[in-house]
């Protein structure tokens, strides 16, 4: 019975980590579908390869850096208890890489491509781990400090604060220091509108994140004895509240129709063990309101070109999640309990303020060593031919 149990829970954390891999797909064609079609080609190959750099270091750094874990040890030890910490460590590294699949998002059409390599490198071994280990693993006492204090640790079931919120405020630090796309805001005040190059690719990468987020939120229970229905039910109402109320305050625009149900699914991440499903309904629909109001006053008044929205949608929204979590999670909404909102605020803060710190110190470190930004040509010509040497709709054919 106990090698039949370790075999299940092998095989279960091993499908939740397939789904999350197949989760950057979608990360890499809501890109392609948004940026220019002179940076489609970018889009794909910075996904692919982020993810690359992002297994080499987690592996080697940044999973003893959450779990003081490492794997440099003979093939049979890794294979104890039929290999479950190896593919455990796979499912939390899908998790690790969605960090620099964010932060792609954000600075696409100017940003140069090796130091971007090196950015995720830094923030998947040391920066993201970091804060890893102390909401997930009980680092530095943070959360005996915080259960102390307020009765409760904070909670955050799925990664609505440790993945999301991390992932778009280090963006908002890149975002700002890499500056606006050239021509985007004009001299005297207009603004250059960059329509996304086809909304039929950003709404199948939209899908795609949407069906993985299942794995992302369910298996994160990470044993099979643990899996809860309620997570899978609040992910879906979370899902649906974000998408229609993006569609009426998005005044019907595919973009925030498709970037509606992944602000739900954000928010509902840290308490979708905890809530009750109504509960997840109003905490998806207030994230799809708060992407819609802030994408449009982050590009349209305080002109920060965060050409995804990676900010409002992963940086504010996995904010409201982490604070939602203390307030729906509670018995007094319908919630499990054991939660408390002052909890949740600290440890959400916490999290802001780490991110958005390394993100200004790690983009900071790089634009002033090596440069961040492509040249005003490069960026002209567009990333596909600039650096990869090749468009996505080559113009000159062969003749047969």
């Amino acid at each position: 019975m106990d090698a039949l149990q370790q075999g299940a829970n092998a095989l279960f954390i091993l499908l939740g980590a397939v789904m999350v891999l197949a989760m950057h797909a979608g990360f890499a064609f809501l890109e392609l579908g948004t940026v220019r079609r002179k940076n489609q080609v970018n889009a794909l190959v910075k996904i692919l390869v982020d993810f690359s750099v992002s297994t080499v270091v987690y592996f080697v750094v940044g999973y003893a850096v959450a779990y003081g874990t490492g794997f440099f040890v003979g093939a049979e030890q890794l294979a104890e208890k039929n290999g479950y910490e190896l593919v455990k460590f796979f499912f939390l590294l899908t998790f690790a890489a969605a960090i620099p699949a964010i932060i792609s998002g954000g600075i696409a059409e100017r940003a140069k491509f090796w130091p971007q390599l090196m950015a995720t490198a830094i923030i998947v071994g040391v920066v993201y781990p970091f804060f890893e280990g102390i909401a997930w693993n009980q680092h530095f006492g943070v959360q005996a400090w915080i259960k102390a204090a307020t009765g409760d640790e904070f909670h955050d079931f799925a990664g609505s604060v440790v993945v999301h919120a991390v992932g778009g405020w280090i963006a908002l630090g890149a975002v700002i220091l890499l500056g606006a796309r050239s021509n985007r805001y004009r001299k005297d005040g207009a603004i250059s509108a960059h329509p996304p190059s086809s909304i039929p690719f950003l709404a199948l990468g939209a899908w795609i994140l949407t069906v993985g987020w299942f794995g992302f939120n369910v298996m994160s229970a990470q044993t099979l004895d643990k899996i809860s229905g309620l997570v899978a039910i609040n992910s879906l109402m979370a899902m649906v509240g974000g998408t229609l109320v993006a569609l009426v305050l998005g005044k019907n625009d595919p973009g925030f129709v498709h970037n509606g149900p992944l602000a739900g699914l954000v928010a509902v991440c840290a308490g979708s063990d905890l809530m009750h499903p109504l509960g997840a309904l109003v905490v998806g629909g207030v994230a799809g309101a708060i992407f819609v109001v802030m994408f449009t006053l982050t590009q349209n008044k305080w002109k920060i070109d965060d050409v995804l929205g990676v900010w409002p949608l992963h940086g504010l929204c996995g904010t409201w999640g982490g604070i939602a979590a203390g307030i729906f999670g509670t018995k007094a909404l319908g919630g499990l309990g054991g939660i408390n909102l002052t909890a949740q605020i600290l440890g959400t803060s916490l999290g802001v303020v780490w991110s958005l710190a390394c993100g200004f110190a790690v983009y900071g470190l790089l634009k002033r060593s090596v440069g961040i930004r492509m040249s005003q040509e490069e960026e002209f010509d567009g990333a596909d031919l600039s650096i990869h040497k090749i468009s996505a709709t080559p113009e000159r054919e062969a003749n047969w």
